[in-house]
């Protein structure tokens, strides 16, 4: 299949060093991405993929930078602000989740993970609109690539 990414790449450098549980969440995030995903560039004569990604924040932007084995298949930049408010909800319910498996009963603990997984789907919603006319992703991979910016977030 041409239509996924082959490779994803963090531009974590200036960033802090992530606590173990956003670590976490971004190793499973990337493994569950690279494992399943769809992910095509819109634009008119974009190189078919696989892709490689590189997700960055430059300039209080979203960088997207795409190439495949060819070179360079595209880069654009979003705008951080639709993603601001949910970015913040998904951490402090994350950090409700992470409290909760230490010392909540199993049924309050899938209430909270109820509550983190729309929130995650409003995020990936958001995604979806801001990649429009950009690249088509589905649903699941809108939920990981989310967790990742989430990740960027955290530290910048």
């Amino acid at each position: 299949m041409t239509a996924r990414i082959a490779q994803i790449r963090i531009d974590d450098v200036n960033l802090p060093t992530p606590t173990p549980e956003i670590e976490q969440e971004r190793a499973v995030a990337i493994y569950d991405l690279l494992e399943d995903n769809s992910f095509a560039l819109l634009a008119e004569a974009a190189p078919e993929g696989p892709y490689d990604l590189l997700l960055a924040i430059r300039e209080r932007r979203l960088v997207f930078d795409i190439s495949t084995e060819a070179g360079k298949a595209g880069e654009f930049h979003l705008a951080l602000g639709p993603f601001r408010q949910v970015v913040k909800d998904y951490w402090q319910i994350c950090a409700a989740y992470f409290d909760a498996v230490k010392k909540l009963p199993p049924s309050q603990i899938e209430a909270i993970d109820m509550a983190r997984r729309g929130i995650h789907n409003e995020g990936a919603r958001i995604l979806q609109e801001r990649l429009e006319g950009k690249a088509e992703v589905d649903i699941d991979t809108a939920r990981r690539l989310f967790t990742l910016i989430c990740v960027l977030h955290f530290g910048g």
